[in-house]
């Protein structure tokens, strides 16, 4: 649950989308091959920038040496300077409550690297906390950063308190699981035979290009995390009090 803490300050709130530039970019869009790639994109749900904002940092660890400027956008501007150490801080007006024994994983959109800044990773309990939290990217150097209208500044997904916790990590030689090991031998054989075919400009690897199998368990495209129920909140408020005119 995301509760708006005030009517006139708001930021989108989206699932985390599939694509990046960076992705769109490279040559026959090779990276969408590699699906554990393009599922982390998806997971979790991103907030985005309300305002385009030019960040500059001198390289002092004040606060006054981070200076943030307003390029565009209305509102509430939610970009400043306030612990130094070249830390911008993003406000989010909303107050996150998950279920008993749920935090949420606080972090920078995934696979989208931004040259000269990185976003700060933090978890929040948020089935107990009543305070709001930030969202903080540090400058890796002394430079001037864009943050545009409608960029992710943040990604966030639910964790179980404790399941880390509870795993134990242990060591075995593959040979000690006869099934699990005929099964990777036999990937690892075929893996090997269409890389050589490739390699040696075989017609059937060349027009297959790339294998699929593991592909087979996320043939559809659809987001991972579902869309928030309503975009404004207060709407949700005027139907409460009788108004049954808005648009959901």
């Amino acid at each position: 649950m995301a509760y708006q803490i005030h009517e006139d300050d708001h930021a989108p709130i989206r699932p985390a989308r599939g694509e990046r530039r960076w992705m769109n970019d490279a040559e026959g869009r090779f990276p969408y091959r590699c699906l554990p790639l393009v599922m982390a994109n998806q997971y979790g749900w991103e907030i985005l920038s309300t305002h385009h904002v030019r960040a500059s940092w001198d390289g002092t660890s004040k606060p006054d040496g981070v200076y943030v400027e307003n390029l565009s956008g209305d509102g509430e501007l939610h970009c400043h300077s306030h612990f130094g150490e070249g830390v911008v801080t993003f406000q989010i007006p909303f107050l996150f409550q998950t279920p008993e024994g749920w935090n949420l994983m606080v972090r920078g959109p995934t696979n989208s690297p931004k040259d000269g800044i990185v976003a700060l990773d933090g978890i929040i309990e948020t089935d107990w906390s009543h305070a709001t939290f930030t969202m903080n990217w540090r400058f890796t150097r002394a430079c001037t950063v864009e943050f545009t209208l409608g960029e992710p500044i943040c990604l966030f997904f639910p964790i179980q308190r404790g399941a880390l916790e509870s795993f134990r990590g242990e060591f075995r030689m593959l040979e000690s699981d006869p099934e699990f090991e005929r099964k990777f031998r036999d990937w690892s054989q075929s893996r090997d035979r269409f890389l050589w075919a490739l390699d040696k400009g075989k017609p059937h690897a060349v027009a297959q290009a790339w294998q699929k199998e593991y592909l087979r368990a996320a043939r559809d495209k659809k987001s991972i995390a579902h869309p928030f129920l309503n975009e404004k909140p207060w709407i949700e408020r005027e139907r409460t009090n009788g108004d049954h005119n808005g648009s959901p």
